[in-house]
């Protein structure tokens, strides 16, 4: 099974895709990214997936989320992607999933959230999937957040910016390849490892 990771990042979300079942994976973005576990490519996305998608079984997309945030009155000049996205996947025929964060212009998306998960992080995403995953209750922690220094076990801490706590979020978010810098952008490998598992039964039933 062979999927292509658009805006790839240091690859959380192929990880889990890996984890799922997916053998060949292959990372594409617009930055290096030396930690990319699995074969990348150094390329734009967009293009790159015109090019090529209809090569794989099926595309993941996680394009940039700064316009959709909280943030987005300071996001600068990072595009709005989403829609432009959507359609070079639709075109390629293959099934998809697009990812991106709780404000973002996506089409009857399912919630993950790190608490579903069993994890002391928040990090809340959507996932636009072309194939149906069941719904299930996706609960945010309510416990309180972690900002400040230190960390302590048991702490619910958001991996943002120039946050404190790298080798914690390491472990919950069950990625110990990235540094700070990527942990901050990166989604865990649970996510997409749960999404997966409907997706390669979405890619059989097709065939």
């Amino acid at each position: 099974m062979r999927l292509l990771d658009i805006f790839s990042g240091a690859g959380g979300a192929a990880m889990g895709y890996h984890q799922a079942g997916f053998d060949e994976i292959v990372g594409v973005d617009n930055r290096p990214q030396k930690h990319f576990p699995f074969t990348f490519v150094q390329a734009d996305a967009l293009d790159y997936c015109r090019e090529h998608g209809r090569e794989f079984d099926a595309i993941h997309a996680s394009p940039p989320c700064q316009k959709y945030g909280r943030t987005k009155n300071i996001a600068g000049n990072h595009p709005k992607l989403i829609e432009s996205v959507r359609d070079a996947l639709i075109a390629t025929g293959k099934p998809y999933v697009i990812e991106n964060v709780p404000d973002a212009p996506l089409i009857n998306p399912i919630l993950l959230t790190a608490a579903m998960f069993g994890m002391n992080i928040l990090r809340d995403r959507l996932f636009e999937c072309s194939f149906e995953v069941p719904l299930r209750l996706s609960p945010t922690s309510q416990s309180p957040m972690k900002m400040g220094r230190p960390v302590s076990e048991g702490d619910i801490l958001q991996p943002v910016g120039h946050f404190s706590g790298v080798d914690y979020a390491r472990r919950e978010m069950e990625i110990d390849w990235m540094v700070q810098s990527e942990l901050s952008q990166a989604i865990p490998p649970a996510y997409t490892e749960f999404i997966g598992h409907f997706l390669l039964e979405a890619i059989r039933s097709r065939r």
